[in-house]
């Protein structure tokens, strides 16, 4: 019998090389799917939460809303707890980033516009959702620790670019309670629409607030 020869080497050499490779490559597209697939599922947690409440978004509704089986949503959320505490933190960073891409170049200028976007995202999907987290962590110990950290640091998040956007200057008395008054009305502003679309009176407020921040910040 004939020894491995110095071709046999190289082409096993070649071959386990080859595969793997063809394993790399089969394992990426596999990690593309299964974040895919783990996004989907935070969006339709989301999208549930902003139609259906606490209550009407069980791990079937919303794997059935994203596309995929329950077994599928379980693998990468085995609870109803993991599911929507994964839920809370996709819904404050997506509330972060569109705050930061409201006006990518900084401060807008105008204070209108810059007190209209603001309010708009306080009554979009994202706050609403946001809005049923809220009610949810009221009630639910493993929710709330981690609802209350995260509003947190979108609170803040909001509060410093709000302030960057309308040209505010905190060093002066009274700037920084104003610029929050006018958050905390905004939030105010998205729970009255919860049940009526209160666009044209929105409209007023936001114009009156315009004013008057025209006036305070200067």
């Amino acid at each position: 019998m004939g020894g491995v020869t110095t071709q046999d080497r190289a082409d096993r050499a070649d071959g386990a090389d080859r595969a793997d490779r063809t394993d790399r490559a089969d394992r990426v597209p596999k990690q593309d799917r299964s974040r895919a697939t783990r996004q989907r599922l935070l969006q339709a947690a989301v999208a549930c939460l902003a139609e259906h409440g606490w209550a009407g978004s069980t791990v079937s509704v919303v794997a059935e809303r994203a596309g995929v089986s329950r077994g599928a949503a379980q693998h990468h959320f085995p609870t109803r707890e993991d599911l929507f505490t994964a839920a809370v933190e996709y819904v404050a960073e997506e509330r972060s980033t569109a705050l930061r891409d409201l006006f990518p170049e900084g401060a807008a200028g105008d204070r209108g516009a810059v007190l209209s976007a603001l309010v708009d995202l306080f009554t979009g999907p994202l706050f609403r959702a946001a809005l049923h987290l809220w009610v949810a962590a009221s009630n639910e110990d493993q929710l709330r620790a981690r609802v209350t950290e995260l509003e947190a640091r979108v609170g803040r998040e909001t509060h410093r670019i709000a302030v960057d956007l309308l040209g505010a200057d905190e060093s002066r008395p009274g700037t920084r309670e104003t610029v929050q008054g006018f958050l905390d009305m905004a939030r105010g502003l998205g729970l009255a629409n919860l049940l009526t679309d209160d666009t044209t009176r929105r409209e007023r407020v936001v114009a009156q607030w315009a004013e008057l921040l025209e006036n305070a910040l200067d």
